[in-house]
């Protein structure tokens, strides 16, 4: 059986096409056009600098060079890129903005199962 390459992109929609509905993948997915719906998956979605998603979008990690409107929950990362755009609101345990990217979200990051016990709750240190 072959393994998946996450990092090898498996769908791909181009810039001139437009798609409503419910994606689900395994691997990478990247979206040049517009899409409007539901996105699910374990794996990496890529919107690309052409790409407009309209979605309530639940999978690992997010590469935002366009625009998302809606919700986006990603288990391990979001990560908005310069010429990115984000309006909605965003779950997730990592979030990375760059220099010039633009956001109008309500930002919740949740700590990762495994690392909460390591965090301490700010404020309570009785000394």
């Amino acid at each position: 059986m072959k393994e998946l390459d996450e990092n090898k992109i498996t769908g791909f929609f181009d810039k001139d096409t437009e798609i409503k509905g419910e994606l689900n993948f395994k691997g990478s997915f990247r979206i040049d056009g517009h899409f409007n719906g539901k996105i699910n998956s374990d794996s990496v979605l890529i919107v690309g600098d052409k790409g407009k998603v309209e979605a309530e979008v639940h999978v690992a990690h997010v590469i935002v060079n366009g625009e998302v409107r809606g919700t986006i929950q990603a288990k391990d990362k979001v990560e908005i890129h310069g010429q990115g755009r984000v309006i909605g609101a965003i779950v997730t345990p990592k979030l990375v903005v760059e220099e010039g990217a633009y956001l109008e979200a309500n930002c919740q990051t949740t700590e990762h199962p495994a690392q909460a016990a390591q965090v301490k709750p700010h404020g309570k240190d009785k000394s």
